[in-house]
């Protein structure tokens, strides 16, 4: 372990990248649900 260079929030190149992907994973489910839930009301009651 400290062989192994950390950034300045104490994670691993590794550790990092695993957070990255899981953080983009949620980030992207996340608008894809706003997304649907927007047209969802857009058909229901155009607000414009």
């Amino acid at each position: 372990m400290a062989d192994e260079k950390s950034s300045l929030t104490g994670l691993t190149d590794r550790e990092a990248k695993d957070f990255h992907g899981l953080f983009m994973g949620s980030f992207i489910g996340f608008t894809i649900v706003a997304i649907i839930a927007h047209v969802l009301a857009w058909s229901w009651r155009p607000w414009f």
